[in-house]
């Protein structure tokens, strides 16, 4: 009777988790439904699963131990117009069904078209219309009419019913499990209308009794019509799906058969050891070889490994640099073919975290590629497994505290000013006593549902059978075909994802290479890896931590990390990109290896957990730092099982983490280690350490290749400082904005120019030690006019004047005054008040003359007319830079309001410990974090009067009494503390300084860095 029930997926309208579904089906004694989400697919794995997990075994219990519960599901869709109109709903006979729903609905999703009124025919999927919306007499087979309980008044009118009584069904709708979720509802219906709450209307929400009820209870409802019921259950009877969890639905074989695909595998992976290891005790590599290439065997994993080394291939013929990571980088077969960039023989790498024989689920390799040759490498999948195969990766976005406070807000309609304040403070709103309280209880309710679907960062899934057996697909706007489900249930059900990643990091290594060989005329190999390791200028930066721009170096963290450990080698920057993540720092183990890192470059001893843990991490100091450390651990210490091991390890997410899977594994964790004789305070010390850190933590073989693309970056700074700022500027990712790139550039010795006409390109552009920034950083700019600009000046030669500007490109008055405010037409030595009048006189005699941009046949100079002397200062400059720009060109502490003496510059920090201080400064970015009382403190960082960057720590006290105020400039007093050699500011005291007036003359400044600008 159940055919047609919702969870939260049918995003914005349904209210209930797909747990929380199954257990209102437990609780009613309902044993089979129809799943139906609205126009989407997403949820029907993780159902199968539960109804799987539920499953009684031999005893009467679950595989799990937990009670168990039968309940069979059977998969369709509920098809709404764009209006939110029910069409109809369309139910899975079976698989061949299910796979004739998805090819249904990724066609309209393909063509961005609303889905038709009247079904299309099907061969095995049932439709159900509802009451009104089709005559019976032109139902086609498996064709219904279903009947809801507030619909039984009208049907006995319904002049067709008798003659068609078997072609009508009992439709009972399941959307919430209480009154509470009605409301929820309507709040939901409410966003997604983007409506006051008052003014939604009653078409867009569901009806108020869509709650599961026992099915004796909805027989009594239909007992007049008990035909109703009886032919419900004839359909639900006919629709089943048959999909297990477990199994490996990925591409089988490449190259026409298993046996072909281990055949070339091999072949390949000893060429690859020719040539990898040429200089290497050959036995140690060969059995290794030999070991991993017997395990991929058995696993029938050799097709994985293919298409990753395919893909590598195409990138390399291509001339596209990429970095293989993630735990794949601990094979030395994946390293032999050329997917990975690490020995993982010279870097001792765990290889069962990568592959053991007990291992059911697929490796796993990440393929980061430049994030400009990214979609090219997805179309070439796309075109060698063919579009029936190939997809990316969904995911499900949920709903958040503060954005949610936002929303309803709006629906419920308080002013904008009072929901920023609910969103930011969290507190009940005086004058809003009676709503805010609903909002915030509302809101609790609705965190984390799901919201909508997205795509993964990375995913890709190539399956043997057609794609569309397992999913919908959705398709963006000018994107490629995804998946409803995400990366788990696809696991779940034997669907295993490629990671091709993109990042900005090989673009500047790339863009960096391309401006050395323009500006410098050298080619630069940054593929010297062992050379760079011996490379003076890379220790030094990373022992400072000047490492500004560097590939995953260049945080505030992790510049101290590298100060606090005076990191000068690979190995210890290995481990640094490690324990710099979130699970390691916090639960105190980065601390513990720092203290042990410094305790064994002095020679002394420290105290241990426990021997094993020394012998199995010896490189680390008996520290957990890796992932692979959980599997060490776990295996080799409470001698766990392999699988019980990789289960513990990819337990940490907050996925798995509450999985029953999960908890049997930690009991069983528990119990081991008591029989091995360790002491409880041992067990719960090891167990605080896997449970606190691993699912933030990272493979050493990822950290591994993570270093390598940092060392690479590393080289280009220490020896090619500014093509190396150039291009970290023009791929426009990092941790930092823009203007402290530039900051940097400065600080290396770079000229920095505004945009220039007749030497800037789109992006930033690089002539001897001048950087002319580029026109993309142009704000009110229009992209086409800022393209045009450097593509007109190579078609014809550079700009004579502004008059020849304006008659050979086609742009408007604001565009042209915007370019003049930017000093774009400097050349011409005119003040930009003079060039606004020409401008203005341009484009007022345009109107009876050519129009701008069309060319004359003579390039004659216009008639100079007087004009009165115009006065413009520097401020005002700076001030057009702010606005135009995003920040000043000029020396920025120029800018600031005076009043406030600093007695301490950032370079006197480290002799000023224990000491208080005072010190000025430009804020370059802040970062808020959470005591364990759960109280907000922030870190800061800034640069001074002489452009060196110090950090700031603010407690939650102060935190709390002087908050930050948006970017700017601050007088900071406190007492200068160090940690290992680090020295930062606890601030005391925090004030927020004005800026000049914008009228104001700039001030000399006889020190600070205004020598630079």
């Amino acid at each position: 009777m159940y055919l047609n029930c919702h969870t939260a997926f049918s995003f914005r309208y349904g209210t209930l988790t797909v747990q929380k579904l199954f257990d209102e089906a437990r609780r009613c004694g309902v044993h089979k439904l129809i799943l139906t989400e609205i126009n989407n697919t997403a949820s029907y794995l993780e159902m199968l699963r539960l109804c799987h997990e539920h499953r009684p075994g031999v005893d009467g219990l679950t595989l799990y131990g937990k009670e168990s519960y039968v309940l069979d599901v059977a998969v369709g869709v509920e098809c709404r117009g764009d209006d939110n109109a029910l069409l109809y709903i369309a139910i899975a006979r079976n698989n061949a069904g299910f796979e004739e729903l998805n090819r249904f609905l990724s066609r309209y999703n393909r063509e961005h078209k609303a889905l038709p009124d009247r079904a299309p025919v099907f061969d095995q999927v049932v439709i159900i219309y509802p009451l009104g919306r089709c005559a019976p007499e032109v139902l086609r087979p498996h064709e219904y009419i279903g009947v809801r309980p507030q619909d039984l008044g009208p049907l006995t009118l319904y002049t067709s019913y008798h003659e068609y009584r078997d072609r009508f069904v009992a439709l009972h709708p399941v959307t919430f499990a209480s009154k509470t979720d009605f409301n929820m509802h309507r709040l939901l219906r409410a966003m997604a209308n983007n409506t006051l709450l008052s003014k939604l209307p009653k078409s867009q929400e569901a009806q108020p009794d869509e709650i599961m009820l026992p099915p004796s209870e909805l027989q009594q409802r239909y007992a007049r019509f008990p035909e109703l019921v009886a032919n419900a259950e004839t359909v639900m009877a006919q629709c089943s799906l048959d999909l297990l969890p477990g199994g490996d639905q990925n591409k089988k074989h490449v190259r026409g058969s298993r046996a072909a695909d281990l055949a070339y595998l091999t072949e390949e992976t000893w060429k690859g050891f020719t040539r990898r290891y040429a200089h290497t005790d050959k036995a140690v590599v060969r059995t290794r070889i030999e070991k991993e290439l017997d395990i991929i065997n058995k696993k029938a994993f050799a097709s994985y490994y293919l298409i990753a080394y395919e893909l590598t291939q195409y990138a390399t013929q291509r001339g596209y640099d990429y970095v293989g990571r993630g735990s794949g980088a601990n094979s030395v077969v994946a390293y032999c073919l050329g997917i990975t960039n690490v020995d993982p023989i010279k870097l001792d790498l765990y290889f069962e975290r990568f592959l053991n024989e007990e291992r059911s689920s697929p490796p796993d390799f990440d393929l980061d590629f430049s994030w400009d040759n990214r979609d090219e490498i997805y179309q070439h999948l796309f075109d060698l497994y063919g579009e029936q195969h190939v997809c990316l990766l969904g995911t499900h976005v949920t709903y958040q505290r503060r954005s949610l406070l936002r929303e309803l807000g709006k629906v419920f309609g308080l002013p904008k000013d009072e929901i920023e304040a609910l969103a930011d403070s969290s507190e009940y709103i005086p004058d809003r006593e009676d709503i805010a309280p609903l909002i915030l209880r509302y809101a609790e309710r609705m965190k984390d549902l799901p919201s909508n679907m997205s795509i993964h960062a990375g995913g890709v899934l190539i399956t043997e059978e057609p794609i569309y057996r397992f999913t919908t697909l959705e398709f963006p706007p000018k994107g490629l075909p995804v998946s409803h489900f995400e990366m788990h249930n696809a696991e779940d059900f034997g669907i295993f994802k490629f990671d091709i990643l993109s990042q900005r990091g090989l673009g500047h290594l790339k863009e960096t290479v391309r401006h050395v060989k323009r500006n410098q005329g050298e080619h630069v190999d940054i593929h010297q890896f062992e050379a760079f390791t011996q490379d003076e200028g890379i220790k030094d930066l990373m022992r400072t931590g000047r490492t500004m721009g560097c590939f995953y170096v260049e945080s505030p963290a992790m510049r101290m990390l590298l100060g606090k450990l005076r990191c000068d080698d690979y190995l210890t920057l290995v481990a640094a990109s490690s324990i710099i993540r979130p699970g390691v720092a916090s639960s105190g183990m980065m601390r513990t290896y720092l203290e042990r890192f410094h305790a064994a470059r002095r020679g002394e001893s420290y105290a241990s957990i426990h021997p094993m843990m020394d012998e199995l991490m010896r490189d680390t100091f008996g520290v957990m730092i890796y992932q692979e450390d959980v599997i060490k651990v776990a295996h080799h210490f409470a001698k766990l099982t392999l699988t019980e091991a990789d289960v513990l390890r990819r337990g940490m997410s907050g996925k798995y983490r509450s999985r029953e899977e999960f908890q049997r594994v930690a009991d069983r964790f528990y119990t081991s280690c008591r029989a091995q004789g360790y002491d409880e305070a041992v067990i719960k010390r090891v167990w605080y350490e896997i449970e606190s850190f691993s699912g933030y933590s990272f493979a050493k073989g990822h950290s591994a290749s993570y270093a390598v693309e940092s060392y690479q970056s590393l080289f280009l700074k220490a020896h090619y400082p500014l093509e190396f700022m150039v291009g970290v500027i023009n791929n426009f990712g990092g941790f930092y904005k823009t203007e402290f790139y530039f900051h940097e550039a400065r600080m290396l010795g770079g000229q920095i120019s505004p945009p220039c006409v007749n030497h800037s390109e789109y992006l930033t552009t690089i002539e001897g030690r001048a950087l002319y920034i580029g026109f993309v950083h142009v704000k009110s700019l229009e992209e086409r006019i800022a393209r045009e600009i450097s593509v007109e000046r190579a078609r014809q030669g550079a700009y004579t004047s502004l008059d020849n500007f304006l008659r050979r490109l086609p742009l408007g008055l604001e565009q042209v005054r915007v370019l003049i405010r930017m000093g774009a037409f400097r050349f011409t030595g005119k003040t930009k008040p003079q060039l606004l009048w020409e401008a203005m006189l341009f484009f007022g005699q345009s109107r009876t003359k050519q129009p701008a941009g069309m060319q004359t046949l003579f390039d004659t100079a216009p008639k100079e007319y007087p004009l009165p002397t115009l006065q413009r200062n520097a401020q005002e400059d700076a001030f057009d830079e702010i606005e135009l720009l995003g920040f000043p060109l000029c020396d920025p502490f120029q800018l600031v309001s005076g009043g406030h003496v600093a007695d301490t510059a950032a370079r006197e920090l480290v002799d000023c410990v224990g000491k208080r201080a005072s010190i000025l400064g430009y804020v370059v970015t802040t970062k808020t974090a959470w005591t364990q009382k759960h109280e907000m403190m922030y870190f800061g960082t800034f640069y001074d009067r002489y452009g060196e960057v110090f950090d700031t720590v603010h407690f939650p006290i102060v935190a709390k009494q002087f908050p930050f105020r948006g970017r700017g400039f601050y007088y900071i007093e406190g007492k200068v503390v160090e940690d290992f050699g680090a020295p930062m500011i606890e601030v005391h005291g925090f004030e927020k300084i004005p800026m000049i007036d914008k009228r104001a003359e700039l001030p000399e400044l006889p020190v600070g860095i205004a020598g630079r600008y």
